[in-house]
């Protein structure tokens, strides 16, 4: 890790469809070359980490209220007395339901704002790259 990548990992609940929940560990990544974005890789089991990549901001809007259309949708709840975010995730293979706590989620969202603060992140993309990427794959 250097000092433009942030990472953590992260406890989480997939809720199931009795409304049970089942423990699982998440790895989160953010880095300055890709300031809009963070991923999200799941581990469930023995197989290779499911990875999802979410806009930050999508996240951070989220801790205060309802955000997000069609396959990600993300908002604040309560679980026992415990401040969580839920995040929906939908795919061709199903639907899957998590319950995030939220004192780990806004202490990791809090260090990439540090590394790059809201409304800074083009001043980190190199955009003569990103538009040769554009181009070269059309």
């Amino acid at each position: 890790m250097n000092s433009t990548t942030v990472s953590a990992e992260l406890g989480l609940r997939l809720v199931v469809p009795d409304r049970t929940t089942v423990p699982l560990l998440a790895g989160l990544s953010y880095t300055a070359d890709d300031p809009y974005a963070i991923r999200m890789a799941f581990h469930v089991g023995n197989d290779e980490p499911v990875e999802w990549i979410f806009a930050r901001e999508l996240l951070t809007v989220g801790i205060v209220r309802r955000v997000g259309d069609g396959d990600v949708q993300v908002w604040p709840a309560r679980n026992d007395g415990e401040r969580t975010l839920h995040i929906s995730l939908t795919s061709p293979f199903g639907q899957a339901l998590f319950e995030v706590p939220l004192a780990p989620l806004t202490e990791f969202l809090h260090r990439t704002y540090e590394l790059v603060p809201a409304g800074r992140e083009a001043d980190f993309m190199d955009l003569d790259h990103e538009l040769s990427n554009m181009l070269w794959s059309s």
